[in-house]
């Protein structure tokens, strides 16, 4: 449900992915490559689009490029199924973050930072406050986190390989749907297709 026009066009003219742009060159051997170039370079090397995708969901912006099927212009037969799609869409977009490398997520990040805080307030104790006869005591304290941290750190890894099957589950039937509707005449793809992104403009 990526719309390759839309991300080749958004590498080339929204600085947000100049780094991408300049590797994608690198890759074409071209200075000023076209749309179309573009496009093949995200075809030949998926590695350029799943980058997309990364920067993207670190920035909170959907690489879900279809918006919800207006169920009041779609046929009676077919509402059933469409309405189950814009259920899927929603929930796509609400579990998207779940497709992030857990390694690089937001989780992480924080957890470091809280750690961080920990250590530098067992140095303040101990060294500055003259707390040394209970440092053994601080110190346990500090392990004890670190041992909290990795219990949670080990739950929130869990949880993002549970929803990435989910979203991968989802994207696939949502996808065959959507196949099914326009096939059957119920639906045109092409007219739901978000061909820009509102945070870039």
């Amino acid at each position: 449900m990526v719309y390759l026009d839309r991300v080749a066009n958004e590498i080339k003219h929204v600085g947000f992915y100049n780094m991408l742009y300049d590797d994608i060159k690198k890759f074409l051997q071209k200075e000023n490559p076209t749309l179309q170039e573009i496009k093949e370079a995200l075809e030949k090397k998926p590695e350029f689009l799943q980058e997309y995708k990364q920067l993207n969901v670190e920035y909170n912006i959907s690489n879900i490029h279809l918006k919800n099927i207006d169920l009041e212009k779609v046929d009676n037969l077919c509402k059933e199924k469409a309405k189950k799609i814009n259920e899927n869409l929603d929930i796509l977009r609400s579990i998207e973050k779940y497709t992030l490398e857990f390694e690089k997520s937001s989780f992480l990040v924080i957890l470091f930072s809280v750690e961080f805080f920990v250590l530098f307030s067992v140095q303040y104790f101990i060294v500055l406050l003259s707390l040394k006869e209970y440092q053994w005591y601080i110190y346990g304290f500090f392990a004890l986190s670190i041992m909290l941290a990795w219990y949670f750190a080990k739950k929130e890894k869990a949880k993002y390989e549970r929803e990435n099957r989910r979203f991968e589950k989802i994207y696939s039937e949502t996808k065959k749907l959507l196949n099914e509707l326009e096939k059957n005449g119920c639906l045109n793809k092409s007219e739901l297709v978000i061909t820009e992104c509102e945070d870039h403009i």
